[in-house]
């Protein structure tokens, strides 16, 4: 595979991983190829103690347009699943590092969905997500039926899984889906910025507020302050809680080792 089929891309910028999707011939529709790959990409991110955050986005004028039909047409829209990510290789797949979509380009149906999953969306202006599924006979089977309802309320999930229309980003800002919207072609570097800024703090610390904020989804509010009570005292026997202490102390900044 020469190196402009290469369907993921990733680039370091300090500790942030830049993943970026690249068949823009294709809209960055999602194939067997690109979901091992972007799955892959996650591993890389997973397993460098040096990456603390990433950046997801794609290449040309749209942020990925779902699973390539060809492949569903075909019958074989399986292998656009792995075994731990699910689709496209990532929307079920478990990790503890936070990733900022960015959003240049309109994310729909799959693209929506991948956006989602991310853990924070900067989208620019302009951009539209949906999920269009019912269009073509189809459902967002990928997150987007599962997780919209909890995301942006029920009533909107349904309005936009229903009719198949997709929204502008700053509709969808209202309704706290989006961190921010930016100005067109501008997102990737504010995502950078921002997963930049992450990196500027505890590493534990921020996997550890993640943790609890996400498992305590579904909990009760006793259950969440629990959680989070739990993800402290796991911080406690770290080098870099103490850390955070004597550097405060010290007047100086602090020197983070994610351990």
């Amino acid at each position: 595979m020469s190196e402009k089929d290469v369907p993921v891309r990733t680039e370091r910028h300090g500790r942030v991983l830049l993943i970026t999707l690249h068949r823009p011939h294709a809209r960055n529709a999602v194939n067997p190829a690109l979901a091992a790959s972007l799955e892959s990409a996650v591993d890389d991110l997973e397993h460098d103690e040096d990456l603390w955050a990433g950046v997801l986005t794609g290449e040309g004028p749209v942020f990925c347009a779902g699973a390539d039909l060809n492949t569903v047409a075909g019958g074989n829209f399986p292998e656009l699943l792995t075994h731990r990510g699910g689709f496209a290789g990532f929307v079920r797949r478990e990790r503890s590092k936070p990733i900022v979509a960015a959003l240049d380009g309109d994310a729909l149906a799959g693209g929506m969905e991948l956006a989602i999953a991310c853990d924070l969306i900067i989208a620019a202006e302009g951009v539209r997500l949906g999920i269009p599924e019912t269009a073509r006979s189809l459902l967002a089977i990928g997150g987007g039926l599962a997780n919209l309802p909890r995301l942006i309320g029920e009533k909107a999930a349904l309005e936009l899984a229903l009719t198949a229309a997709p929204w502008p980003a700053e509709r969808l800002a209202t309704l706290g889906l989006i961190s921010r919207t930016v100005p067109a072609g501008t997102a990737r570097d504010a995502a950078l910025d921002l997963a930049t800024e992450i990196c500027g703090n505890a590493p534990l610390a921020v996997r550890g507020a993640r943790r609890a904020i996400l498992a305590g989804r579904d909990h009760t509010e006793d259950e969440r302050w629990a959680l989070a009570e739990r993800e402290l005292a796991a911080l406690e026997g770290t080098q870099d809680y103490h850390e955070g202490s004597r550097s405060f102390v010290a007047k100086r900044a602090p020197r983070w080792t994610g351990r």
